[in-house]
């Protein structure tokens, strides 16, 4: 698997994401070192809880990162523009670069962007054709994450045996109660910001529909509607649900069908 990564100089955006980072990194530490681990070592839970929340960790660190360094869909300088296809192209008035339909040029990174959903100053990237699925990914795990740590917050609290064999000394023993209010505090922005989040893009990509191009009334519906497995297979690049759910892969285009819409 060959995966180029992208970077955007930013400095907004790389301010966004050490905030990102670092709401990852508190609770990726706090959790396992106040909540999952002495109560593992004293036997109150299973070995499938730590398993569990490590592999959310790292698929939601693991989507970050490839949402955040993949290429969102830039054009090439000279694009190649087939015969068959020059119907669907257009001239972009700020680059003065012939670009696909439903395209957009970025202001912030400079250039056009395939299917341009937005700019996310969160992941300091475009979210476009080309990594619009890892935003999905990004979105999902990141909520699965945020809730994991809610119900982990909540169970230390009320549900939980009290432990038996802590350093009262210990910094984070001692400073339990502000560092779990802190993590709750964190986890629901984090988990209410990305579950809205999910939903409009969810919702724009079974509409067929960008951010963009809601926002700007560009397009209108020609045609039938795609179903959801369609819409949604064309974004992850194929028709395996099982994939929609890895980071670790690369994406090819999938085109499952030849409507299209036009502008206005």
């Amino acid at each position: 698997m060959k995966l180029r990564l992208h970077f955007v100089v930013d400095p907004m955006g790389w301010f966004c994401i050490s905030m990102v980072l670092f709401v990852w990194l508190y609770n990726s530490f706090l959790i396992p070192t106040l909540v999952l681990l002495p109560h593992y070592s004293e036997g109150h839970i299973p070995s499938a809880l730590v398993v569990c929340y490590y592999l959310a960790s790292l698929l939601c660190v693991s989507a970050l990162f490839r949402a955040s360094t993949a290429d969102p869909g830039k054009l090439a300088q000279d694009p190649k523009i087939p015969l068959a296809e020059r119907d669907n192209w257009e001239l972009c008035n700020k680059c003065n670069m012939m670009r696909p339909k439903r395209s957009h040029h970025c202001s912030r990174c400079g250039h056009c962007v395939r299917r341009m959903d937005h700019h996310c100053p969160w992941i300091n990237n475009c979210v476009g054709e080309d990594n619009h699925w890892l935003f999905l990914q990004l979105c999902f795990y990141t909520q699965v994450l945020s809730l994991y740590t809610l119900v982990l917050d909540f169970c230390q609290y009320y549900y939980f045996q009290p432990l038996s064999s802590v350093d009262r000394a210990d910094f984070v023993v001692r400073h339990e109660l502000a560092l779990l209010r802190g993590s709750c505090f964190m986890g629901l922005i984090m988990f209410g910001g990305m579950s809205s989040l999910f939903y409009t893009q969810v919702k724009g990509i079974l509409a067929d529909t960008t951010t963009i191009e809601k926002m700007s009334h560009l397009l209108e519906d020609i045609g039938p509607r795609r179903s959801w497995q369609q819409a949604m297979a064309e974004v992850f690049g194929t028709r395996w649900k099982i994939l929609w759910f890895l980071p670790f892969r690369s994406r090819q285009p999938l085109r499952l069908n030849l409507t299209s819409r036009s502008h206005v």
